[in-house]
């Protein structure tokens, strides 16, 4: 008679489960990765700062990094102060609960000139499409803009805004997302006088607009 495999030392004696139950057996969890250096935690703030279209939070930094919140915020501190130390035209700077990177003031005048002067390109479609969402249904959140759409409007509304034709104007209040609506350069640019003379869409709308915007909120 053959004797019985031996139990396994790992289960505490008990024999291994076979079929089903060695399925449930927890698997070990993966090892934690190294904290960031200093260098590669400040290009990874950096990196992110450079998409962000509104204030981000040392908290959600520290969650996205996996790093601790008290670390995130010394870099922050210290990116904005090498920032200012080196004289860049840019700061890193702290608004509405967040960290966002800003022009410095001393060169708005620049910066002015070329988003209302120095500008020759045309708009593209997607940004002339998303103009006009906002302007007839300002004021608007960029999530609502992205529904109507039916892509992310994101990086196009930056863009809007940069030219100087979009602005933001508050928050939702139950979302608190970002509100946005046209300013008075985009009725400059179409030769209104008012958001009353924009031209009604309605020989435009399919037969089902109802249901479209119903599908958007």
């Amino acid at each position: 008679v053959p004797e019985p495999a031996p139990a396994s030392e790992d289960l505490g004696g008990k024999r291994p489960p076979e079929g089903p139950k060695a399925a449930k057996i927890a698997k070990p969890r993966p090892e934690p990765r190294d904290p960031m250096d200093d260098g590669e935690l400040h290009g990874a703030l950096e990196a992110i700062l450079l998409v962000v279209d509104e204030p981000v939070s040392e908290l959600t930094l520290a969650q996205v990094l996996d790093e601790p919140v008290a670390r995130v915020a010394a870099a922050l501190d210290g990116i904005a102060a090498g920032y200012t130390a080196a004289g860049h035209g840019f700061e890193l700077r702290r608004a509405a609960g967040g960290w966002r990177l800003y022009t410095r003031p001393e060169y708005a005048s620049h910066v002015e000139r070329f988003v209302l002067d120095g500008q020759t390109v045309r708009l593209t479609q997607a940004a002339l499409e998303t103009l006009a969402v906002i302007a007839y249904r300002q004021p608007v959140t960029r999530s609502r803009v992205s529904a109507v759409r039916g892509v992310n409007c994101d990086g196009t509304i930056r863009t809007l805004v940069t030219r100087g034709l979009v602005e933001e104007c508050g928050t939702e209040p139950d979302s608190g997302a970002f509100l946005y609506r046209t300013t008075t350069l985009f009725l400059e640019k179409l030769g209104l006088n008012s958001l009353d003379e924009l031209p009604s869409l309605a020989p435009f709308l399919p037969d089902d607009v109802e249901e479209l915007t119903d599908a958007t909120r």
